[in-house]
């Protein structure tokens, strides 16, 4: 058995896979597979409409709340957030706490300009800033909830009376937030939602229209919000896979039990690492990531040991970033809480010979 802790493309679960794979062979029974299905059928609107149906359910958004499945992956969101939000001559605020929330600063400054109130860059991200300040006349606030290189996470939201974009692409879905807060959520799927190759936003209708620029067909949201996703040929697969798996989540208890399993998980995980002599973690404790687990050992030989003796028990994905090094394991919604335990019995039997 493969127990997957990559971070992404990550694992899904096993009746996803079953139902994804027959829909590529025959969707619907029509004789047709998923891929090469029209996008403008009712068939596929039918599957479009019940995922972005489910979306607000699960998040229980508002009608001021449109969801869109876009191309692109949360990297694109990083310059169309501020093209369709940020004027020239306005500044948005942002938080630097990991790689994609730089990135973010980056594109976003091509657009307006750009506030860092916070970073954490001083100590490698290995925390989440606690004491900033953002301006009153800040167009928004940026955030990325989970940092799944270093392995920390917004516990507490910085809510503020600007308006609030998060990149949740390593944790949407993991855990109840007040959604309606956010003015503009975005997620990369191949976490926690599905396969890569869809993005997913969730985007107040009432903070578009704002800015003086002449906004590309492609990029301005309004225009995919009236098309309700299907303005040129949305990724098919990849909205069917997100389908299959926002009807997986909400059948086994929805955000909530995603929530409950997430903790019991991270809690098994981190307990073990406090525990040990030889495992220690990364990210400061009280900022501790439940999506990605990061931590190291002093001497890198036994590092390579103990990941060749883990890939023999079938544990796959826990080699850490080369920023950061050492191990990390990503324990997104349908990663099994049996993995999180052979992952943990293999740390303490290492230990125990080592």
């Amino acid at each position: 058995m493969i127990h997957n802790f990559n971070a992404g493309p990550s694992v899904l679960p096993q009746s996803v896979f079953k139902q994804a794979a027959n829909a590529v062979l025959n969707f619907n029974n029509s004789g047709l597979s998923i891929l090469e299905f029209g996008h403008r059928t009712p068939d596929f609107i039918d599957v479009m409409e019940e995922a972005r149906k489910l979306v607000k359910e699960l998040m229980n958004l508002d009608d001021n709340h449109e969801v869109l499945f876009l191309h692109g992956g949360a990297s694109t969101q990083f310059m169309q957030v501020p093209m369709n939000l940020l004027d020239e001559k306005e500044t948005a605020a942002y938080t630097d706490t990991g790689v994609w929330g730089a990135k973010a600063i980056k594109e976003a400054s091509l657009f307006g300009k750009v506030d860092v109130v916070c970073s954490s860059k001083d100590q490698n991200y290995s925390y989440i800033p606690k004491d900033f300040a953002v301006p009153n006349d800040a167009k928004y606030l940026h955030i990325t909830t989970n940092n799944t290189i270093y392995g920390t996470q917004w516990q507490h939201i910085p809510f503020t009376s600007n308006s609030m974009v998060a990149d949740m692409s390593s944790d949407i879905l993991s855990r109840q937030l007040p959604f309606n807060k956010f003015d503009l959520i975005y997620a990369g799927a191949q976490k926690n939602l599905g396969a890569a190759g869809v993005n997913i936003v969730v985007v107040n209708k009432n903070i578009l229209g704002k800015v003086k620029r002449r906004i590309p067909t492609m990029m301005d949201y309004r225009n995919h919000i009236a098309e309700q996703s299907i303005l040129n040929t949305p990724p098919v697969f990849a909205v069917y896979v997100c389908l299959l798996t926002l009807r997986w989540l909400k059948a086994e208890g929805g955000v909530q039990e995603m929530e409950r399993r997430n903790n019991l998980k991270a809690e098994m995980l981190y307990s073990a690492i406090d525990q040990s002599k030889i495992f220690k973690g990364t990210a400061a404790k009280d900022d501790r990531s439940k999506m990605n687990v990061c931590f190291v050992m002093d001497n890198e030989e036994q590092e390579k040991q103990f990941l060749t003796y883990t890939q023999s028990l079938g544990i796959v994905g826990i080699k850490g970033h080369r920023s950061v090094g050492g191990f990390r394991a990503s324990l997104y919604n349908a990663l099994e809480s049996s993995s999180v335990e052979v992952l943990v019995n293999a740390m303490k039997h290492f230990e125990e010979n080592n």
